[in-house]
């Protein structure tokens, strides 16, 4: 039976920048000119490229590349029942650009049938070998949640439920349908992605979520509650790890802040086996809250931006990893790109010959660090 599990000493967040012919293929099935059947031949082909791709370059974790999505969360989210979305005039308010994602929104109670991912997830696991596993990653149940409780949502969201925890309960349920489903598909390495607490540390937090400083106490614990509860009870092999940034879409940002403020949350009390966490640059503060890693929940270090094309060196790599082990042990620790090379299906600003340089790097540094 094959051991390997998710997070490996070098490890890659999940998505992957689509090829050309996959986004020509999305463009024609939107303007009618290829069928739904045929758009799925092209993924399943470009996906098997995929796998093959991230094989050579000696990844021990293989995902699709989330290339069967627009977006990292917002596919999952519109195969439930009771959730709606629709072309987006504005777009959302990232720094320099507008992601113009589709305004995404309740049209009635929380609930789900049979999950399209789950699907997705069985045609990956076939590629998995001696020296391989899958994982699947889907938008943490927190991350749900803040969808459709920030100020402007809210005013729609509680046309169908009286309350935060009201609508925490249908999501808690429905995730549980969905990751129950996942772990009968053969799932056992599941990653929870989770822009939620990257927002919960900018700034302007208060204002974004619309609240005083006990009332964002108050949305960390929901956040905590949410997502602990929807994973409680999952079997003992199936893993669970959760990723952390302040937002990816074209190379540009939605947040900023250090872990400080939700370390105690997020790090001490996420029932999870381990973080990757965005660590690129200066937005993501330093290492020191990391001493509230509890446990003996693991740590990826993302710290190979996938917003630039620039290479870092090795030789700086492994000294933040140095400086990290001072607050957690380096047996816990692992090295990854800070985010996917393309959260949405736009991308980020670079090539695809620079995005395998970066997973180079990364594998080079934990063989350098670990000896793997």
């Amino acid at each position: 039976m094959n051991k390997i599990q998710s997070p490996y000493r070098y490890d890659v967040v999940g998505s992957f920048l689509r090829p050309q012919a996959l986004k020509e293929a999305r463009k024609h099935f939107e303007e009618g000119s290829i069928t739904k059947d045929e758009l799925r031949q092209i993924e399943d082909e470009e996906i098997t490229e995929l796998v093959k791709k991230e094989k050579e370059a000696g990844l021990h974790v293989i995902s699709d590349g989330e290339f069967r999505r627009s977006s990292w969360h917002l596919d999952f989210m519109w195969d439930f029942d009771g959730v709606g979305h629709s072309k987006t005039e504005t777009g959302l308010p990232f720094h320099d650009e507008a992601a113009m994602l589709d305004d995404t929104y309740l049209t009635g109670k929380i609930s789900v049938g049979h999950h399209s991912f789950v699907d997705h997830f069985k045609f990956l696991k076939k590629f998995e070998d001696e020296q391989t596993v899958a994982k699947i990653t889907i938008p943490a149940p927190a991350q749900f949640m803040e969808q459709f409780i920030m100020p402007f949502a809210w005013k729609n969201s509680k046309k169908y439920y009286a309350s935060w925890n009201d609508l925490a309960d249908d999501v808690v349920s429905a995730y549980r349908k969905v990751i129950n489903e996942l772990y009968e598909a053969g799932c056992r390495n599941l990653q929870l992605d989770d822009c939620s607490w990257g927002m919960l540390v900018d700034p302007r937090a208060k204002d974004i979520f619309g609240v005083d400083d006990a009332g964002l106490e108050e949305i960390k614990a929901l956040f905590l509650d949410v997502n602990n509860r929807a994973i409680e009870g999952r079997p003992s092999d199936l893993i669970v790890n959760t990723h952390v940034c302040r937002g990816n879409f074209h190379s540009t940002y939605a947040n900023e802040g250090g872990y400080d403020s939700v370390a105690s949350y997020l790090f001490e009390k996420e029932n999870v086996d381990g973080y990757f966490l965005e660590f690129d640059d200066e937005r993501s503060g330093g290492f020191e809250p990391l001493k509230y890693v509890s446990g003996n929940k693991k740590v990826v270090l993302g710290l190979v931006t996938t917003k630039r094309a620039d290479l870092e060196t090795a030789e700086s790599v492994v000294e933040r990893i140095k400086k990290a082990s001072q607050y957690i042990g380096l047996d816990r620790l692992a090295v990854s790109p800070q985010c996917g090379f393309a959260s949405c299906e736009i991308g980020n600003k670079l090539t695809e010959d620079e995005q395998w340089d970066k997973v180079k790097l990364v594998k080079e540094v934990a063989e350098s660090v670990w000896n793997v």
